[in-house]
């Protein structure tokens, strides 16, 4: 095994492994997070809600956040030029996938509705039905992106 091969396979690892995380944290939102939240005073959810959105931006979250998408670009195109065809595309579809699905959803929808409810210009009762339903987006594509990039790891080289 080459150098080139060593470095493909752990950066495609890597991308396995932070997709795989971001799936969990959106998995996490979708399957309790938000449940919870919905089942307590409104008041109190939007004020939980807000502390959540301010304790997330730390940098082990922005780490895995933003860097599951050029992991998996990088390992791509380190598997293309390795000459694993397939194992590349696979590792490119996994980075479109979360770049548009997770990274451009967050950036379009979710980071503005924590703004408006931070702001108080956006009430629980019409934060969290739009909220969740975008972050169930983000849930689905994050794992599928983490399939894919396991899907990779699994090809013959």
């Amino acid at each position: 095994m080459g150098a080139m091969d060593v470095l493909a396979a752990v950066v495609a690892v890597l991308a396995v492994v932070l997709n795989g995380v971001m799936a969990g944290v959106f998995f996490a939102f979708s399957v309790s997070v938000m449940p919870g939240l919905d089942a307590i005073d409104e008041e109190r959810a939007a004020d939980a809600m807000r502390s959540a959105n301010r304790k997330i931006l730390n940098p082990a979250f922005l780490a895995a956040f933003t860097l599951s998408p050029v992991a998996s670009l990088a390992a791509g195109v380190l598997m293309l030029l390795d000459g694993r065809t397939g194992a590349g595309v696979l590792l490119l579809a996994a980075a479109l996938a979360y770049a548009v699905g997770c990274f451009a959803v967050t950036a379009a929808v979710n980071v503005p509705m924590n703004n408006a409810l931070e702001a108080g210009t956006l009430a629980w009762s019409g934060y969290s039905p739009r909220w969740t339903r975008w972050n169930h987006l983000r849930t689905w594509v994050s794992t599928a992106a983490l399939a894919l990039a396991g899907a990779a790891l699994c090809l013959p080289g």
